[in-house]
């Protein structure tokens, strides 16, 4: 094939083509399939991505009472947040 290279570089060379050409496939087989691929309705009726926020009441440490102090000053830092 080559003149300037070994038999066993040319077979390397060959096996590396063969392998980047599948590679190659392969990634077209994956994208193609990916892009025409449209799940039936309710397919993903599994575990929510994001799990449901649960109550105040959900556990007793979960919820801390304030203080009309702390309150005061939570109202007061919400009033100079700007809003978008």
């Amino acid at each position: 094939m080559f003149p300037s290279i070994s038999p066993a570089q040319e077979i390397g060379l060959a096996v590396l083509l063969v392998a980047a050409l599948v590679w190659v496939l392969g990634l077209g087989h994956m994208l193609w399939g990916s892009r025409f691929h449209h799940p039936e309705p309710g397919a993903h009726d599994g575990l929510p991505a994001i799990p449901a926020q649960r109550g105040a009441d959900a556990h007793p440490m979960e919820s801390v009472e304030l203080t009309e102090a702390e309150e005061q000053a939570f109202a007061g830092l919400i009033r100079t947040l700007p809003l978008r």
